[in-house]
């Protein structure tokens, strides 16, 4: 495999979570380098590990992940959308002086401004959420014989520098609409895991 097509299927496979990371950065009233990494961590990690975990497993569960993963992602993006939409609603026409706390999908931001509350209950259902397809990749990865040490840390790296810019695109746009902001991205999380149910489907 050469360079420019691990480029394609690297960007291919971090759209999921650069949408979700702009999401992040909508709830988000300040966007610093290390409240981004630690986002583009989240998903940077993920996004590599999934390789490596279907390239180990290889064909003999082939079967098993393609047919559930749309639905695993579908049921994860959904659910934790749907808690953002409803958080959102809620808050409409709050106030508060702090951050809102946005519920389900983006992460809590202390009302002190300290660092934000980037807990792995919120993260990690995102973070797997979003790099499933990964899993599936992983495994014809094992018929290309790529380095899929090199491979999968390229991908990694490419999810996380997206997902710290989808973060500050998220926060610019997100300052402009205040308390819809988590509406509108709960929304968007939903399509993500629609449009992962209807490609699979």
């Amino acid at each position: 495999m050469n360079f420019m097509g691990l480029l394609l299927i690297a960007i291919g496979l971090s759209m999921d979570a650069f949408a979700v990371a702009i999401c992040i950065g909508l709830s988000m009233k300040k966007v610093t380098l290390k409240k981004s990494l630690i986002i583009g961590l989240y998903f940077g990690i993920f996004q590599a590990a999934m390789p490596i975990i279907g390239y180990i497993v290889a064909s003999q569960f082939a079967d098993m992940i393609t047919s559930y993963d749309h639905w695993i992602a579908f049921v994860l993006l959904s659910f934790l959308g749907g808690k953002m939409v409803v958080g959102g609603i809620r808050k409409e026409g709050n106030t508060d002086h702090g951050i809102k706390k946005c519920d389900g999908a983006t992460p809590e931001i202390d009302n002190n401004e300290t660092e934000p509350a980037l807990k792995p209950a919120q993260m990690l259902p995102l973070a797997v959420a979003t790099s499933i397809d990964a899993l599936a990749v992983g495994v014809s990865f094992a018929f290309l014989r790529v380095n899929i040490l090199y491979t999968a840390s390229f991908i990694g790296i490419v999810t996380l520098i997206l997902s710290m810019v989808g973060v500050k695109i998220g926060n610019v746009f997100g300052a402009r609409f205040k308390s819809r902001a988590e509406v509108f991205g709960g929304v968007i999380l939903i399509l993500i895991g629609l449009k992962i149910f209807l490609e699979h489907a």
